[in-house]
């Protein structure tokens, strides 16, 4: 599974799973933070329409960590002030990085945890549709 792919679902999915999967590292093996959580700031960047034309739609606060197992080095970023998730985000990136026998058991977790984000979405989605007005119905 990629990086992008598996942070998403980390991020977007149950923080109970990142902090299982993170603390699971932390009980067997040595993790040393490189950079506590902390906070900063990063320019967003959009694409414009109309001209297809890349700008940045201003600033978000993120919460970033960095964390070494193994001389691997996870670097974990997240929205809005999240210090333990962050920190998660990092562990199990170096874990990944790191080639640990834990992470080939995570896929099969991680693709379960992204059918419930998808089921959640789509219900979601589905909730908005009723509440749309179709105006050719509507008397003028």
């Amino acid at each position: 599974m990629k990086r992008r792919r598996r942070t998403e679902i980390l991020i977007q999915g149950d923080p109970k799973l990142a902090g299982n999967l993170a603390e699971e590292i932390m009980d067997r093996y040595e993790c040393q933070e490189i950079i506590a959580p902390h906070y900063g700031l990063t320019m967003i960047k959009m694409r414009e329409t109309a001209k297809n034309a890349l700008f940045y739609i201003g600033e978000v606060l993120i919460t970033e960590a960095k964390v070494e197992i193994n001389r691997c080095i996870g670097i974990g970023i997240v929205t809005g002030m999240q210090d333990d998730l962050a920190k998660y985000l990092a562990i199990i990136d170096a874990a990944y990085k790191a080639n640990l026998p834990e992470t080939s058991e995570w896929d099969s977790l991680l693709k379960e945890a992204e059918r419930q984000i998808k089921r959640k979405k789509a219900k979601e989605q589905g909730e908005l549709f009723e509440t749309k007005v179709n105006f050719e119905t509507m008397d003028i």
